[in-house]
């Protein structure tokens, strides 16, 4: 009975810090925007000096736009700052602002 409450314990933690990582603040260049479907590619930028590799290139992720006219206010290869939600598996911008 200890072990299971414990694994779900431990399954809780997980979801909730893996929710959080797409509410914070991050940066990254974007790579592709179509307005079409309303959806925009973004590199993230790396935090610090992991690896030695200043301003390495981090994971591309395809966001929803959570209003279409958020997209209009950037071009590829502008640098952004941009938040994120997770709903059932597809990442939704909720703010992006250039750089």
């Amino acid at each position: 009975m200890g072990t299971t409450r414990f694994i779900l314990a431990g399954a809780a933690v997980l979801s909730v810090l893996a929710s959080s990582a797409f509410a914070d603040d991050m940066t990254g260049m974007v790579t592709r925007i179509d307005r079409l479907n309303g959806t925009i590619s973004i590199q993230q930028t790396q935090k610090g000096t992991v690896g030695g590799s200043a301003g390495g290139a981090g994971m591309l992720q395809e966001y929803k736009a959570k209003d279409a006219a958020m997209l209009d206010a950037v071009h590829a290869g502008d640098r952004v700052n941009y938040s994120a939600t997770d709903n059932n598996g597809t990442g939704t911008l909720t703010k992006l602002q250039k750089q």
